[in-house]
């Protein structure tokens, strides 16, 4: 059995049985771990679905204009060649990022969702209270986020913000410009409009 070493500086056995390993992390260069679950909707899911397909697409083309463009002689000074084979390379980073996003999805039904107080999937209309100022966001998958479309991620200062709060609730978001403070005005589970 291995032997190592106690605090104390005596010679202890390991606490690792025989054949069990220490779940081993890998952490991922922009703070998360390679086990954490991607919260998105159905809708989000599919679309990264539909992009991932795009992109196993384009990676066929580029192999064939690849192909192509060897054929034509000395790869030294063939640009095209090289501009195909650096672009391969970004797109299969790509189809490895939603790869892996795909594989952590947690999908979550907001068909089946509901209550008072405002959760993952909900549209949220907040006011303004210096300016009276209304606008109405949707609380989805940090992948899904788009502020031009009224969607905001789960993860955004907002929207932690706004998690677990009922109608008339204030809501209190540092901003770049400051303190905001919003009144929850209303709480929908499916779209407006």
């Amino acid at each position: 059995e291995p032997l190592g070493r106690s605090r104390a500086g005596g010679i202890r056995a390991a606490s690792l049985s025989k054949g069990r390993r220490r779940p081993r992390h890998v952490n991922r260069p922009n703070g998360t771990n390679h086990m954490d679950r991607v919260p998105m909707t159905r809708e989000g899911y599919e679309a990264l679905k539909a992009d991932l397909k795009e992109k196993q697409a384009e990676i066929h083309r580029l192999a064939k204009q690849i192909g192509e463009a060897a054929e034509e002689g000395d790869l030294k000074e063939n640009a095209e060649y090289h501009a195909c084979r650096e672009r391969q390379g970004i797109v299969k980073a790509q189809v490895d990022d939603i790869e892996d996003k795909l594989a952590r999805a947690e999908v979550i039904d907001t068909e089946n969702l509901g209550g008072s107080r405002v959760a993952f999937g909900a549209w949220v209309t907040l006011e303004d209270i210096d300016n009276g100022d209304e606008v109405t966001y949707r609380i989805v998958g940090t992948d899904e986020a788009d502020i031009d479309q009224g969607t905001i991620s789960v993860t955004s200062p907002m929207a932690r913000a706004m998690i677990n709060r009922e109608e008339g609730d204030e809501v209190k978001v540092k901003a770049p410009g400051g303190l905001r403070t919003y009144e929850v005005v209303s709480i929908n589970w499916k779209a407006q409009g």
